[in-house]
């Protein structure tokens, strides 16, 4: 919905939001819900009213708890039956300068404004440890926006009194706190309030009039900007950022110009401002991004202009170069399928408006911001959220890297007639362990990102995946894949409950005899896929003593489809039954929007099909048989 796309006009969507949101709930019907608890230390509602849009935007449904006025610690600290029976996927704590319960006076010695600190924060910290214990969800926390008034002038911040000091060093205990905790993320009203404009956002009427933290026409920025941070928990991030050349990264036209003339550089003011824009780009493989071209223009010209010699981009920095006279949507598409995402992960970025209208047009899914005039492209950018950091790997850092050696590797794949003499020349190193704190935040990461090769499309934070390495009921295994080209990193993920024949009817409703685990299972439509149907007629029993492991997620990374990942985690998971004396693996596909890919995956791993609903869940079953054979045979393990 263009209304709420960045820049958008606040008090327009504060106006129209009924309207927006019946538009966006008739628009698509897979959305995924999420319960989300709001915990605020000053008046609510209205953004959760606006919080609402801009996640329905993002594909989310949420449904929302909200705490009375102020009640945001005792919500916690006190066990409010209600909260905990929500049970939420993500906990909200909607803070401000105005729940500071004591400031420092001026008079105070150093000792004592120390003491407030450690006073002020322990009362959060508190809360979030309680939080960590009984609901295992993310936290997203605000930090502490200035004041709008500075009683020591511009030495607010130097002496230890003063509120700005106290506000920062505050606010670093908070963001030390995030750095050592995992599925904890500050969402920082600090900078927003600023970039908004401080005595704006800080109007004391709001406050004394209505107990809003902020000026009411701030809240839709309030809302977008929050908003940014939830979508990327539950994996809706942008993965690739497509570039138009002529007048986006330089001034001017290479091939009627000549790449000597274009405008880049120190020379002029516009250079500089494209050079600036450059640097921002190239800053966004270092959290992951991946970057391609998209242009009109003869290839050529295109390498000559990223060859500048004041250019910061150079044609290594991008994954994908589609410089050629094809329609920009079907270059588009081209772009998706190399890189084998969705057009819905991409982001493209023109500076001619008629070219963003058609591939917005015309290439469904694709984010086409409105990016403005060269000085402004950045800071649109940057605003719209598209790839909002809550995670950072060391895969994150090398996802370009990653994309383009796998490049390489269809380049040496059209060497080989015999695709498995092609394989076996990659020289693929595996190695597939039970999860390990190293990679939580990966395999965390995986199960919020991947669509398409996803079985059950369940969504686990980091806490739950830690819980799952805990638990002696589950066998966890990721998977890490290398070859003669580059390490591909974790790239698989596969989770097995131990239990018994008699837990496949709850299994087939979309749910797991585990709640504390996450009882309903989160891909888009699959529990009300399998919600209506009677019970299953599955039955028999696993061939050792009835051990039976319940498959609960099972995903790759498309980047390594057909390289017999899946057939070594196969592998993995028959050893780790083995060893634990289950004779009987139990599969479950749950249907969604993006994952038919994977609809016959069991039966390629030898499953047998026990049980289809009409809406094509499907429920599958595997015997150990005594003599199972390796079915990887060319990655060594």
């Amino acid at each position: 919905m263009r209304e709420l796309e960045y820049p958008f006009d606040g008090e327009l969507i504060l106006m129209k939001s009924k309207k927006m949101k019946r538009a966006l709930l008739e628009e698509r019907s897979d959305f995924t819900e999420k319960r989300i608890a709001v915990l605020g230390g000053s008046t609510t509602h209205d953004i959760i009213r606006i919080l609402e849009l801009f996640l329905l935007e993002q594909g989310i449904r949420p449904v929302f708890y909200e705490s009375e006025y102020a009640q945001y610690w005792q919500d916690v600290m006190f066990d409010n039956p209600e909260l905990i029976s929500f049970a939420p996927d993500l906990i909200f704590i909607h803070t401000s300068n105005r729940n500071i319960a004591v400031w420092p006076a001026v008079s105070d010695p150093r000792e004592r404004v120390d003491e407030l600190l450690s006073e002020q924060f322990s009362h959060f910290q508190m809360m979030w440890e309680k939080i960590a214990e009984v609901y295992h969800c993310p936290v997203v926390q605000n930090n502490f926006e200035y004041p709008f008034y500075r009683l020591l002038g511009n030495q607010e911040g130097v002496y230890p009194q003063g509120r700005i000091s106290f506000i920062n060093r505050l606010n670093e205990k908070f963001y030390q706190y995030a750095r050592e905790h995992g599925n904890f993320y500050i969402h920082d009203i600090n900078y927003l309030s600023a970039s908004y404009g401080l005595d704006r956002w800080a109007d004391p009427l709001y406050w004394h009039m209505y107990k809003y933290a902020c000026c009411m026409q701030a809240i839709p920025a309030f809302a977008h900007n929050l908003a940014n941070i939830v979508k990327s928990v539950f994996g809706r991030n942008k993965k690739a950022l497509v570039l138009d050349l002529d007048n986006t990264l330089w001034g001017g036209v290479v091939g009627d110009d000549g790449p000597e003339n274009l405008e880049i550089g120190q020379e002029t003011p516009m250079g500089q401002v494209y050079s600036e824009f450059q640097g921002y780009v190239k800053a966004q493989k270092d959290i992951g991004v991946m970057l391609a071209v998209n242009s009109k223009n003869e290839h050529e010209n295109a390498i000559a202009g990223l060859n500048h010699p004041e250019g910061v981009l150079k044609p290594d920095d991008f994954v994908l170069i589609k410089a050629n006279w094809e329609t920009k949507s079907e270059n588009m598409g081209a772009i998706a399928q190399e890189l084998n995402i969705l057009p819905d992960s991409l982001v493209f970025a023109d500076d001619n408006p008629a070219e963003r209208e058609i591939v917005s047009a015309q290439t469904s899914g694709v984010a086409v911001p409105e990016i403005g005039t060269p000085e402004q492209y950045i800071r649109v950018l940057d605003h719209s959220g598209f790839f909002e950091v809550t995670s950072l790997s060391e895969d994150d850092r090398k996802r370009n890297e990653m994309y383009r050696a796998n490049m390489a590797r269809k380049v040496q794949q059209e060497r080989f007639a015999d695709y498995r003499e092609y394989l076996l020349s990659l020289e693929m190193q595996g190695m597939i362990r039970p999860f390990e704190e190293i990679y939580m935040a990966r395999i965390a990461q995986l199960t919020n990102k991947s669509n398409q090769f996803n079985l059950t499309t369940r969504r686990f934070t980091q806490a739950q995946i830690e819980a799952f390495a805990a638990n002696p009921e589950y066998i966890t295994r990721y998977g890490k894949l290398t070859d003669r080209f580059g390490d591909n990193g974790v790239v698989s993920v596969v989770i097995g409950r131990k239990g018994t024949m008699a837990d496949v009817a709850v299994y087939r409703r979309g749910e797991t005899p585990d709640a504390a685990a996450g009882s309903i299972v989160s891909a888009e439509g699959a529990a009300a896929a399998c919600g209506t149907a009677a019970e299953s007629t599955v039955s028999g029993s696993g061939a050792v003593d009835g051990g039976v492991l319940h498959l609960e997620l099972w995903l790759m990374s498309c980047r390594v489809l057909k390289r017999d990942m899946e057939y070594a985690m196969m592998d993995s998971m028959v050893e780790a039954c083995r060893d634990c004396g289950i004779g009987t693996i139990m599969g479950y596909y749950y249907p969604t929007a993006k994952n038919a890919m994977v609809k016959e995956f069991y039966q390629t791993m030898g499953f047998e099909k026990m049980y289809e609903t009409d809406t094509g869940v499907t429920i599958w079953r595997f015997e150990i048989p005594a003599d199972y054979e390796k079915k990887n045979t060319v990655i060594n393990v």
